[in-house]
C-alpha cells in the first residue's frame, strides 16, 4: 500500500448520516465470523438469521455468498434511524473507511470522502488502526453457499 499520505493518520467520525447504511443498492457482505457475530447479538441460530436478513448474492467466479438484504428504500435491513446491531455489525461496516482500497491512493480515498461527511472529520487514526482494518476487511471473505450447505444445514 502507498501509504505515504496517511503515514499521519487520518480523520474519521461516523456522523450517523446513514449515507453508507442506505443510499443506493450495494452488498453487505458477511463472512462465517460475521454471520456468528450477529446470531450471537440476536441471539439468533444461523438459519433462522439468514432466512431473516439475508439473500444469496453473486460474487466472483460464479459463486453465490451470503449478504444482507434491503429494504424497498434500499436501506439496510438492519437500519431503523441507526443501525439495529451495531455492537454486532460485520466486518464490512466495522472498518469503514479504512478498507484497503479506499486507503491505496489518496485519489479514491478524497473520492469517497466526498459522500462520507464523516471521512476527514474527527479524531485522527493513526497508521497502525488504519492498517489494520486495511487488512482485516481485505481478509473478510464472504461465506459462499457450498461453505454454508457443509458447515449449516
Amino acid at each position: 500500500m502507498d501509504n505515504n499520505f496517511y503515514e499521519n493518520g487520518l480523520k474519521f467520525e461516523c456522523r450517523r448520516c446513514s449515507y453508507c447504511c442506505g443510499n443506493g443498492p450495494g452488498f453487505v457482505y458477511l463472512s462465517k465470523v460475521d454471520l456468528e457475530r450477529f446470531c450471537s447479538h440476536f441471539e439468533m441460530e444461523p438459519v433462522a438469521f439468514v432466512e431473516k436478513y439475508c439473500r444469496w448474492a453473486d460474487y466472483y467466479e460464479g459463486k453465490k455468498v451470503l449478504a444482507l438484504i434491503e429494504t424497498k428504500k434500499l436501506e439496510c435491513v438492519l437500519w431503523n434511524n441507526g443501525c439495529t446491531a451495531y455492537e454486532g455489525r460485520p466486518i464490512q461496516c466495522r472498518t469503514w473507511p479504512f478498507w484497503d482500497w479506499m486507503v491505496k491512493e489518496k485519489s479514491a480515498w478524497d473520492e469517497c470522502a466526498r459522500d462520507c461527511p464523516g471521512m476527514n472529520n474527527g479524531p485522527v487514526h493513526l497508521m497502525e488502526e488504519i492498517e489494520k482494518a486495511a487488512k482485516e476487511y481485505k481478509e473478510n471473505i464472504p461465506l459462499d453457499y457450498e461453505q454454508w450447505q457443509a458447515e449449516y444445514l
